[in-house]
């Protein structure tokens, strides 16, 4: 048998070599349908459409993403075909968590930005959301939550309510019909002014003509993704963002080390391998940032407060240098594929009890 790897997968070179007669590691760009013919099973990112011009007459009865979403991949086609999908859900959800309080902290510490008393609106109560909402309750945020799957079993609030009422509004949603979008025109003109807008989930989701067109009433802009990414990136829209990154906010080295663990176990449970079923890399501890429990509902005088908030931003920073990668990205964003991969994995911080041990209320996370 063949396997056919992504060579930018971490954590599986020398893992699957024992167990089929080929291993294939090539670059995205390389993964077309020559390269497909002859493996039984292909590992992707992102980067490689999985449809019917790749797959044709290839054999292959398995393809594991390592990535959370799957709008790269045509399900119909190869439910059609009959080849099996896999996926990593919530793989990186604690690496975006990270992201998404980091870049708040700096950017309320670059502008002087007090979150006392701010409202954190979170749409998409999913994996990753729920990890959001989760520290920025434990930090002493109010938060709302908006889902499009109102069986979730939380109290949600309409989207329009919350874009209404949040000083800060973060998105975590999978880019599809009801997604795309989603951040256009008409919610944007229901924000709070001085709201502060972050999108990590997928550069569709937003409308970045009107984004553009709304900055001025924005306190924050924070893009970690971008319309036509990677190829065609506007660069207007990198200007008029605060913290602008290369779709960077799940690199993580444990969220990496999740989805690798959670693809190559599809891979042990299709083809029948055992011994790899409770396959994971073994990797150093998290750094350790000491988050204080309900730091926003400190009540000293504003200087004195804003130094332990600044403080804060300093120690988040520290382990994840988001202004360094926001540098690397303005200086060259027509080289977004190169920096993406260039910048490296950081370690997640490591976080209170209570936020990692969400499988009850998310399901399946690792």
């Amino acid at each position: 048998m063949r396997a056919l790897i992504d060579k930018d997968i971490p954590f599986v070179q020398g893992v699957l070599e024992p167990f089929f007669d080929t291993v294939d590691y090539l670059p995205a760009r390389e993964i077309d349908n020559a390269a497909c013919r002859g493996a039984d099973v292909l590992a992707v990112r992102t980067r490689t459409r999985c449809d019917e011009s790749l797959l044709h007459g290839t054999g292959i009865s398995l393809i594991v993403s390592a990535t959370i979403g799957e709008d790269h991949v045509d399900r119909e086609y190869l439910s059609r075909q009959g080849i099996a999908f896999a996926n990593a859900p919530g793989c990186n959800a604690c690496g975006v968590m990270q992201y998404v309080h980091t870049s708040v902290f700096v950017l309320a510490a670059r502008k002087g930005m007090d979150l006392r008393g701010k409202v954190f609106g979170v749409v998409g109560d999913g994996n990753t959301g729920e990890r959001v909402a989760r520290l920025a309750e434990y930090l002493g945020f109010e938060v709302l939550r908006n889902d499009i799957d109102l069986s979730i079993g939380r109290p949600v609030v309409a989207l329009e309510e919350l874009a209404a009422r949040s000083d800060i509004i973060s998105f975590h949603v999978p880019l599809d019909d009801s997604t795309a979008g989603m951040l256009g025109e008409s919610l944007l003109d229901r924000l709070k002014d001085g709201a502060v807008v972050i999108n990590a989930s997928r550069g569709g989701v937003s409308d970045e003509a009107a984004l553009l067109g709304h900055r001025e009433r924005l306190s924050g802009l924070i893009l970690d993704v971008w319309n036509g990414e990677p190829s065609s990136v506007n660069r207007t829209a990198v200007d008029a963002a605060d913290i602008a990154t290369p779709h960077i906010a799940g690199y993580s080295i444990e969220g990496k080390a999740n989805a690798s663990t959670m693809i190559v176990r599809a891979i042990a449970a299709h083809f029948r391998f055992p011994a790899l079923a409770g396959y994971r890399p073994e990797l150093p501890a998290r750094p350790s940032v000491s988050l204080q429990r309900g730091l926003l509902s400190d009540r000293s005088p504003f200087l004195e407060y804003m130094q332990r908030q600044c403080s804060l931003a300093e120690r988040m920073q520290e382990v994840f240098p988001v202004m360094d990668i926001d540098r690397r990205f303005r200086e060259d964003t027509a080289s977004f594929e190169k920096l993406r991969t260039s910048c490296g994995y950081r370690h997640e911080f490591s976080v209170p009890e209570y936020i990692s041990g969400l499988a009850a209320v998310t399901g399946r996370i690792v």
